[in-house]
């Protein structure tokens, strides 16, 4: 194996990949451990009507996000990785840094909770795994972590077409489960399910209380844009986006409304998780709990292949602009950037650690993983707005239509939104994430030979820090709890 610097790194032809191979690679990186585990998150927070105002919400705000990577893999062809590239291009490089870490962080942080949900799974059986969160189960997801970066290791293409064959197989179980669901749909339950009447608080707060589930579970949508390197054709980066975003979210939003049919809701929010192998216990019995739990380690262990190769490319290309240290720029002769996948996986071992002490480990990671990605998406929100506005000389069809100029305002909102709805703990905590990456800014910078931060990055640079100082003290205190 040999191991390049700069120069060949940056000439050597990338593996190109076909629509269909692209569409696989949003709904793979989409359909993963957050679609197990909706019944119970819904139902912890709402009842029919909160949850279809919540799809609503959802799914207008995250078509809106698809329809921008799409417009933006048209109007800014020379951008690629996507949501990092678009940060830097629109808000200078250090957000743009910002963004390629925080959803490079993101994807280490969700490939925990594919792991802790596996152990989880089979916890049901042996009960020595817990919930994915004890000593043996952080044990066994390690291997299986460590396994994972010797296959993807191999090279990218051996690695995308086993995650299209992943993609089909597990897409099966899940509109099995539905299917079954509608057979056994009770309507007395779906009505008495309807108001969400034993819960607390206003709908608004019930609808406030899933949008972290919602993202999560949305994340990937932006799957495409971040591999536009490997595209053969610049225009099926955008195709793919929508494709993969429409063709999920029905079944999300199917997984989600079903489930009020067969149980109270009440008795879905105390299942264990996954949570949708347990509905499907309540209506067929046990086979439906083993169905499910099957389906699922496969539908995770393709969602943890397709976000780790999206992860270290993030890194990969950050690196080769110059917005990450030199190290990382560097890839093997099968076009892996090994370097960025070693850190991708040093990372989540270490999130993997942190969960041991969390109250609710599944959760914690869930929330984290959204909680971390929405900054780089309301950046590049924010981008496609900037340049519908005011075009750039390297923008293709210069001012952007009315169209364009309401999607990517909606989307700029909708992801302002979930940052409120993410809460204070989870924006300190992604703070304390945040704010130590800056040395790798910082050494990055040092190699260049460039200034290290301007006056409006010192600003970011500091708000980052306070951010993260109050964060640790917060935990320090008790204020906040993972």
């Amino acid at each position: 194996m040999t191991t390049q610097g700069d120069t060949t790194a940056e000439t050597r032809p990338a593996v190109k990949l076909t629509f269909m191979t692209l569409t696989a690679m949003v709904v793979g990186s989409m359909v993963g451990a957050g679609v197990f585990s909706l019944p119970r998150r819904f139902a912890e927070e709402t009842g029919v009507a909160g949850a279809l105002i919540a799809w609503t919400v959802a799914g207008t705000g995250m078509l809106m996000l698809a329809f921008v990577f799409q417009s933006l893999a048209v109007r800014r062809p020379d951008l690629d990785a996507g949501v990092y590239a678009y940060a830097k291009a629109g808000f200078g490089e250090y957000l743009g840094f910002f963004a390629a870490f925080g959803y490079w962080a993101s994807a280490c942080v969700g490939n925990v909770t594919y792991w802790v949900l596996i152990m989880s799974t089979i916890g049901a059986v042996w009960p020595a795994l817990g919930d994915g969160d004890t000593l043996l189960a952080a044990v066994l997801s390690s291997i299986g972590l460590w396994g994972f970066f010797l296959l993807i290791r191999r090279g990218v293409k051996e690695a995308a077409a086993i995650n299209r064959i992943v993609t089909v197989a597990k897409i099966v179980p899940i509109l099995v489960f539905v299917v079954i669901a509608l057979f056994y749909f009770d309507a007395g339950v779906f009505a008495d399910n309807f108001g969400g009447a034993d819960y607390a608080g206003s709908l608004f707060d019930q609808v406030r209380g899933t949008m972290l589930a919602t993202v999560f579970v949305f994340l990937g949508v932006e799957g495409a844009s971040v591999y536009s390197r490997h595209a053969k054709r610049r225009a099926d980066v955008g195709r793919a986006t929508v494709l993969g975003f429409l063709s999920v979210f029905a079944v999300f939003a199917s997984v989600t409304i079903v489930s009020y049919g067969i149980m109270p809701m009440a008795e879905i929010a105390e299942l264990r998780q996954p949570s949708m192998a347990g509905v499907l216990e309540a209506a067929v019995g046990p086979w439906g709990k083993v169905f499910i739990s099957v389906g699922l380690i496969v539908s995770v262990l393709g969602a943890y292949l397709a976000w780790t190769l999206m992860a270290a490319e993030v890194l990969f290309v950050a690196a080769k602009d110059d917005d990450m240290p030199r190290f990382l720029k560097r890839s093997t002769a099968a076009d892996v950037p090994e370097p960025a996948l070693v850190m991708t996986t040093l990372l989540s071992q270490i999130v993997l650690i942190v969960t041991l002490f969390s109250d609710d480990a599944f959760n914690f990671a869930l929330d984290l993983t959204s909680a971390l990605t929405l900054i780089p998406f309301l950046l590049a929100a924010a981008f496609a707005l900037k340049i519908g506005i005011r075009p750039d000389d390297r923008t293709v069809g210069g001012r952007g239509s009315g169209r364009e100029l309401t999607v990517a305002a909606v989307a700029t909102l909708y992801s302002a939104f979930l940052l409120y709805a993410a809460g204070l703990k989870f924006v300190l905590v992604s703070f304390i994430i945040y704010a130590p990456a800056t040395f790798l800014f910082v050494k990055a910078r040092r190699e260049q030979g460039k200034k290290l931060f301007s006056p409006a990055e010192i600003v970011i640079c500091a708000v980052s820090v306070a951010g993260a100082v109050l964060g640790v003290v917060a935990l320090a205190a008790g204020w906040i709890t993972l």
